[in-house]
């Protein structure tokens, strides 16, 4: 049982995959021999990102730093029953490399074409195909209005996201990390340095650092430290469904329109990019299954003519913390001395976890990014109006 009025060289807040990364890494890292906390309020992880996501990543981004990080992403992913091995017992998360199929249409070909230049000359292994020589690859596909297409060959796929969750929080406990369930209400400073949190019994927590990485309850944190975080819950809609016949080699497929699908299991998930981004925040976890009767079924069914006669099954909802400011992630220093944030990740979060997770431990231990420059996502950016600019959002 951990006792709150220890004092810890890092507290973090927020226990899911983020958190989680951040632990293990810094628990891990040659020069940190200090105290960790990791500090999560809902133990079950009922409604948390992490646990209601698709699982999946890919190095089609249009920008160096995201494909950087799934990069490493799909390394650690790759290596994780050693990396996180804990006394013998050696964690799954089922990775699919089945790789992301991307689809252009004549309006969308050139941008798709500059994204595969930028994604093979950092070393990602995405073909490109003009829509032609699709159906040779995708034979269960209809290329009607389409130009090109664009597939991860290898390194893109899907995974267990709340295995990896589990197994990094195993792995970080095993290292000497220390956990508790509680509700931190406020960051405590002193000055302009950060000094610790308060949880919500009022008792404190005194640190050296503190990390965010609360997922939508990081910004109303900072917002308390008059640190303004244009970070909002919004609705992610999965639903499931199964398909008579066996299409060989479906990838997660992403349509122009922004549905996707991919296997799981012997049957399908699918969901489409939300178009609500000016709306309220979510606040609720309710399927609406006209979107996918109205909205994603006929672009489906259009696309691979198999899915004209489905079963639908089961659906949930989830919440990104979706960055309004560029659907970028937030990541490193904020400007109260002490005091780092991972948040914003508008639904990558999960293929980010690990490059993010070290870059903080290397921050935290170094003072700066040792192996991967993750500057580019910073909090100065926001500050600045500078925004980064990903052409490839899902």
């Amino acid at each position: 049982m951990t006792d709150p009025s220890s004092r810890y060289d890092v507290v973090i807040v927020g226990g899911a995959v983020h958190g989680a990364s951040a632990a293990y890494h810094l628990a891990a890292h040659p020069g940190f021999s200090g105290r960790v906390l990791l500090v999560e309020k809902d133990p079950t992880f009922r409604f948390a990102a992490t646990a209601l996501s698709a699982g999946s990543i890919r190095q089609q981004f249009s920008s160096a730093v995201n494909i950087a990080i799934s990069l490493e992403g799909i390394a650690f992913l790759r290596a994780i029953g050693t990396i996180l091995e804990v006394e013998g017992d050696r964690p799954s998360i089922g990775l699919v490399e089945g790789g992301y199929l991307f689809l252009a249409t004549p309006a969308g070909a050139a941008q798709l074409a500059e994204n595969h230049r930028l994604q093979t000359a950092l070393g990602a292994d995405i073909l490109h195909f003009d829509a032609p020589d699709l159906p040779a690859q995708f034979p269960w596909l209809s290329t009607e209005g389409l130009a090109a297409g664009a597939w991860g060959r290898s390194g893109e796929g899907w995974f267990d996201g709340y295995g990896l969750m589990q197994a990094l929080r195993r792995k970080a406990r095993a290292l000497g990390v220390e956990t508790v369930s509680a509700e931190v209400v406020a960051v405590e400073r002193e000055g302009g340095r950060a000094t610790g949190v308060r949880l919500a019994d009022g008792a404190r927590i005194a640190a050296g650092r503190v990390i965010l990485a609360a997922g939508s309850g990081t910004a109303p944190l900072m917002a308390g430290l008059g640190l303004p975080l244009p970070v909002v819950p919004k609705k992610r809609m999965v639903f499931t469904f199964a398909c008579r016949e066996r299409l060989a080699g479906f990838p997660l497929l992403i349509d122009p329109t922004g549905v996707y699908c991919r296997p799981e299991g012997e049957g399908f998930i699918a969901g489409v990019a939300p178009d609500d981004l000016d709306g309220p925040p979510a606040e609720d976890f309710e399927v609406d299954h006209t979107l996918f009767e109205e909205t994603i079924w006929p672009v489906l069914a259009a696309r691979i003519p198999a899915f004209e006669a489905i079963r639908p099954g089961r659906a949930w909802a989830g919440h990104y913390d979706m960055n309004l400011f560029d659907h970028n992630a937030v990541v490193g220093p904020l400007p109260l001395a002490g005091l780092l944030v991972a948040n914003g990740f508008s639904g990558h979060g999960l293929q980010q976890a690990p490059a993010v997770g070290r870059g903080l431990a290397e921050l935290v231990v170094a003072g700066r990014y040792e192996t991967l420059d993750l500057a580019e996502l910073g909090y100065d950016r926001i500050a600045a109006g500078r925004k980064l600019l990903e052409k490839n959002v899902v």
